[in-house]
């Protein structure tokens, strides 16, 4: 759609209050996840108050990778203003990533029980704070170990940890990460990857997060690579390459890959796991006006 005849089409609608008395804005076609801090100097430092103004800019979801760190108390906090809010808990880091040595990679005992611990905690943090999905990544690469044995002990891993997942309707997603430039090391990198890891895995329980900022940087055919990893695609993170900024500020043509996503039926979260191109409040500004311009295709 034209920008014109989309901002005169949501000035057309009569848009609800917050529970707070501020206006909203009209909402986002897709459900883009903020985190804490994009918005703080419009907001302040707390939380409730970020909540309040993302709600008030049309976005209908968070995401905070650190919520498993905070204690009860706050995710309690959070979870009843994201209700109230009517805003959706996307992901949080499930368990502890070594980003130095192998871990799961490795097939020794103690990191999977550490793993799986830590899993099972995940667990209560999802449900005190109405998540569906929790971040998995599956740690460095064991350089003295054949890559199909590290395969196999990673999908063992991920069998019990679906495991306990699958009871409580929970799904870990697994995050291919770049190692050309943000994370070198990782032994998951591609979406053909993880995808071959789902299926092996095999459980409603063990599905994909694909980070678009990843995967432009490790291989890049975005469109494609998301059609034929569809199936085992449960979430999406956003971020422009290069400088992980907001849309529009790199080389990826967010607009047409919003709009292919939502062809595809998707309702579920995107992330928007990266920084601010600028600071202060114009910097804000700017976030909040790269996604209205990507949002209307």
């Amino acid at each position: 759609m034209d920008r014109r005849l989309f901002l005169a089409a949501a000035s057309a609608v009569s848009l609800p209050r917050l529970p707070n008395g501020r206006p909203q804005t009209q909402p986002f076609r897709l459900a883009y996840a903020p985190h804490f801090g994009m918005f703080q100097a419009h907001a302040g430092p707390d939380p409730v108050a970020q909540l309040e103004f993302m709600a008030a800019e049309g976005f209908r979801a968070l995401e905070d990778n650190g919520m498993r760190q905070r204690s009860v108390a706050d995710q309690e906090k959070i979870a009843a203003a994201m209700a109230r809010l009517d805003i959706r808990m996307g992901v949080f880091v499930a368990h502890t990533i070594d980003w130095s040595k192998p871990t799961l990679a490795s097939g020794e005992a103690a990191h999977r029980t550490r793993f799986l611990t830590e899993i099972q905690q995940s667990v209560e943090v999802a449900k005190r704070v109405r998540a569906r999905w929790m971040t998995v990544v599956p740690g460095h690469v064991d350089a003295r170990l054949d890559l199909q044995y590290q395969t196999a002990h990673l999908i063992e891993s991920l069998k019990r940890a679906a495991a306990i997942l699958e009871p409580h309707g929970l799904t870990m997603v697994l995050e291919p990460l770049n190692t050309l430039r943000d994370h070198p090391g990782m032994i998951l990198t591609g979406t053909p990857q993880a995808y071959a890891l789902c299926k092996a895995v095999a459980s409603p329980a063990c599905k994909i997060l694909f980070d678009a900022y990843h995967q432009q940087i490790t291989e890049g055919n975005l469109i494609p690579n998301i059609d034929a990893a569809w199936d085992e695609i449960a979430y999406f993170q956003i971020g422009d390459n290069p400088g992980r900024d907001e849309p529009g500020t790199g080389e990826i043509n967010y607009r047409n890959v919003f709009r292919h996503i939502a062809s595809k039926g998707y309702q579920g979260i995107l992330g928007m796991e990266h920084g601010n191109s600028l600071p202060g409040k114009d910097g804000e500004r700017a976030v909040i006006d790269a996604y209205r311009r990507a949002d209307a295709w």
